[in-house]
């Protein structure tokens, strides 16, 4: 449980960090004159990925070598699982705080976190048109036209959402205040919480944990299974693309031109993109756990060779310009090269069904995959 706790704590200041800074979502980053900009497109499908060494491999280009900004493209919205799956209902579950929730309609649901993973996992699961309202992290295209339950970043409007009237609700402690979802529950709507926790070897278990309270635990071992072949598909394909020496890399978090700017810990999830891409977590090495300021010390220490940052945190400094004007950046080897590796917020540690294409959508980006 301490640890838990802990994990719970970190999300709560990362989740602090957005609410202060969160810009739009749709806003677009700019480059420096010396910027390469180079986009690194989704696979057309689930399937895209291969399965047996890419026989490219020897043709790439030394990830060092690489110059300039690299944006990793937007994900296109999850395929429903392949399969006809009977729903089951009633369903009585236990969350992840031990209460115990009964569901007996699932035709009006909000999914409610801070990574966009739940509304993700629910359109895998082919319940994405019982979706009814979203966060601003819930990014998809058939979300889009959705009211939108989150103010001022990601505290949640307990009247918007009680006007949707959901069935259930699905949620995690990223998004708050604490009391909102509390309130919820005590008006009688099932609110099923789940672990906040975002990595790569959990998410089988979150997809098994939504499933079954929506009464699809059949589903959601098919979507399992397809997120885990992927997964290993993805890193099988990585391997062969990563260098013998991993690529240092530091995942930062920056939103405007104050002072939010900080190096994202072992327990924020980055240490799960970077080491998932075959990248070495420097900041994990130095011990940074959770979120911890970035200044010219800390990142002339860390001396990345490629940035780590999220699209609208980064269009909202400024673009390269911004981001290399402060205090440390252009002193790294990352910022001397302006070797920067932008990924859509959206996706960028959410760690759900398309896990295996963020992965592969970041490696080829880092190592200047076509």
């Amino acid at each position: 449980m301490p640890r838990m706790r802990r994990r719970i704590a970190g999300v709560g200041l990362v989740l602090a960090m957005l609410v202060a800074g969160c810009g739009p979502s749709s806003a677009q980053s700019q480059t420096s004159p010396q910027s390469v900009a180079s986009a690194a497109s989704s696979p057309s499908s689930p399937s895209a990925h291969p399965s047996t060494p890419a026989t490219t491999a020897p043709k790439l280009p030394d990830p060092r070598s690489l110059r300039g900004l690299t944006e990793v493209a937007e994900l296109s919205d999850p395929a429903p699982v392949n399969g006809s799956f009977n729903q089951k209902l009633p369903v009585t579950v236990t969350d992840v705080e031990g209460n115990k929730v009964t569901i007996t309609d699932t035709s009006r649901i909000l999914a409610l976190d801070l990574y966009g993973t739940l509304s993700r996992t629910l359109i895998g699961l082919g319940m994405g048109d019982k979706i009814v309202g979203r966060t601003v992290s819930s990014t998809e295209d058939q979300l889009h036209d959705l009211p939108v339950v989150t103010e001022n970043g990601h505290v949640l409007n307990v009247e918007a959402i009680a006007a949707l009237k959901p069935s259930v609700i699905i949620a995690d402690r990223s998004v708050g205040p604490r009391e909102a979802l509390d309130q919820l529950r005590k008006s009688g709507i099932p609110v099923v919480l789940v672990d906040p926790h975002r990595s790569v070897d959990t998410t089988p278990d979150l997809i098994r944990t939504v499933a079954k309270a929506v009464g699809m635990p059949a589903a959601g071992e098919a979507l399992v299974k397809r997120t885990q072949g992927e997964i290993d598909a993805a890193k099988k394909q990585i391997a062969q693309w990563a260098p013998k020496k991993p690529m240092k890399v530091a995942f930062l978090y920056v939103r405007g031109t104050a002072g939010i700017f900080f190096i994202l810990g072992s327990e924020d999830g980055a240490s799960e993109l970077i080491h998932g891409v075959g990248g070495d977590d420097v900041a994990g090495d130095k011990g940074i756990k959770s979120v911890a300021p970035a200044n010219a010390e800390s990142l002339v220490s860390l001396n990345p060779d490629a940035i780590f940052v999220m699209k609208a945190g980064l269009a909202s400094t400024g673009g390269m310009k911004g981001l290399l004007a402060r205090a440390g950046v252009a002193n790294t080897t990352a910022g001397k090269n302006q070797r920067v590796i932008s990924i859509p917020d959206g996706i960028s540690l959410s760690f759900g069904p398309q896990t295996g294409e963020v992965l592969t959508l970041v490696a080829k980006a880092l190592y200047g995959v076509k």
